[in-house]
C-alpha cells in the first residue's frame, strides 16, 4: 500500500528532524576554532564543485551563482522570497542567468 501525500510529507519531516538533531550534536562537539576554519574554507564556494560563487542582488534577493558550473544557490529564506514573486518576476530573475 502506497502512503498518502500527507503521510509522505510527515515521514520526510520526521527524517529531516532526526538528521538535523544528529548534525546539531556533531556541531556541539566541534571546537570553535574548527568551526571558524571550516567557515573560512567554504564561505562563498559552490557546494557542487568548490569554485567561487558570484553574488547577484535581484529585487533584494541575494542569489549566488557558481563561476564554474553555473549552479544557482539560495540562502535560507530566499527560496520562499522567490516563490512569492509573480511569474513574470521569476521569468525576469532567471533571464539574468541565461547565457
Amino acid at each position: 500500500m502506497k502512503p498518502t501525500e500527507k503521510e509522505e510529507e510527515f515521514i520526510a519531516r520526521q527524517e529531516f528532524a532526526k538528521l538535523k538533531k544528529i548534525e546539531e550534536e556533531k556541531h556541539k562537539h566541534i571546537a570553535k576554532e574548527e568551526k571558524k576554519k571550516l567557515k573560512e574554507l567554504h564561505h562563498m564556494r559552490c557546494p557542487k564543485c568548490g569554485m567561487e560563487l558570484i553574488e547577484i542582488d535581484y529585487k533584494h534577493i541575494k542569489i549566488d551563482k557558481c563561476s564554474e558550473c553555473a549552479g544557482i544557490w539560495l540562502d535560507a529564506g530566499e527560496l520562499e522570497t522567490v516563490a512569492k514573486l509573480e511569474k513574470s518576476g521569476i521569468d525576469k530573475l532567471f533571464s539574468v542567468f541565461k547565457k
